[in-house]
């Protein structure tokens, strides 16, 4: 009961962390080219859980080998190499909010791969809640009101795959390592893994094959920004607690609780965000962006009440 309880409360966080993200990209808009701010704040996260990480070891008495590191450096690709690159491909051919919303739709990937890998079992009210889930976003994104390019579709489910997949890799490995390495590992790697795509493009040779491709998007991406005193706080806050954070609660969720309830997180953030997203930068919330809440809000309580029953019902 008690790990049952810690586990919701570290989706709750990753909830809350998770939902200040836009406001704070937006706070750095400008400043960053979109790949440089995706490498630098896995990087930068990856580095400041490293103590962390090496204490977590300890504790578990363990010690990454050749074969570790490797399925970490597939971890760390699928979550910061591809998932969130494709993510930020993604904003240039559709809106923000789309994507945002969108991309919250990976549980629906998250239960089926998880049953496939983790034989969790797939319940009645899990896919209950994932076609409500998958209402209220038809609902918020209003595809009959706004025209949505396909490649933004395209890339925003991908990245979406992508990010499902991380998640249950990462779950695998929690129970030798712990949430915190797992995390740092993965995103730390990843980063790199980035970061050595980026430098290809730094390269003549490489700049003009990424932009033959029509992905200039990594040519001659500038690695370190120039800050205004103005934007450190938020640059760190984008580091350190929407990456660094934000992720080792939310495989710290995943280690106390099942795949299926962490998605609980992405059952929340988009009612979350918008109203943050009001509050702290003025932005309206149509009346379908309302309707689209009270779904999330429905869809959530389907997801989560039968789990907290069942607990209630074991003590």
């Amino acid at each position: 009961m008690k790990k049952k309880t810690t586990g919701y409360l570290f989706i709750l966080l990753t909830t809350l962390i998770f939902s200040t993200m836009e406001v704070m990209l937006r706070y750095t808009r400008g400043l960053f080219a979109p790949m440089q701010i995706t490498y630098l704040r896995f990087l930068i996260g990856g580095i400041a859980l490293i103590p962390f990480a090496v204490s977590a070891l300890k504790k578990h008495e363990a010690k990454l080998r050749g074969r570790d590191i490797a399925y970490f450096a597939l971890t760390g690709f699928m979550c910061v190499a591809f998932s969130m690159v494709m993510y930020q491909m993604a904003i240039l051919y559709t809106s923000a909010s789309f994507v945002a919303v969108a991309f919250s739709a990976n549980p629906v990937f998250v239960t089926i791969l998880a049953a496939l890998l983790l034989k969790e079992k797939i319940r009645p009210y899990h896919i209950i809640a994932l076609v409500i889930e998958v209402a209220a976003i038809v609902v918020i994104v209003a595809p009959w009101k706004n025209a949505v390019d396909p490649k933004g579709v395209i890339l925003t489910v991908a990245a979406s795959l992508a990010f499902a997949l991380y998640m249950v890799l990462g779950k695998k490995k929690t129970p030798a390592f712990g949430g915190i390495v797992v995390t740092c590992a993965s995103i730390l790697i990843g980063s790199l893994e980035l970061l050595l795509i980026l430098l290809i493009g730094q390269t003549a040779a490489g700049a003009s094959f990424f932009e033959g491709l029509g992905l200039s998007i990594f040519a001659n991406v500038p690695l370190f920004p120039a800050l205004p005193k103005e934007a450190i706080l938020p640059f760190l806050y984008i580091c350190l607690i929407n990456s660094a954070a934000g992720y080792v609660c939310h495989m710290l969720s995943l280690e106390k609780t099942s795949a299926s309830e962490t998605n609980l997180v992405y059952f929340l953030k988009p009612m979350l965000s918008p109203i943050i997203a009001f509050l702290f930068l003025k932005e309206v919330i149509t009346a379908n962006m309302w309707l689209g809440i009270a779904l999330f809000l429905v869809g959530s309580a389907v997801a989560v009440l039968p789990g907290i029953l069942a607990l209630r019902k074991t003590q």
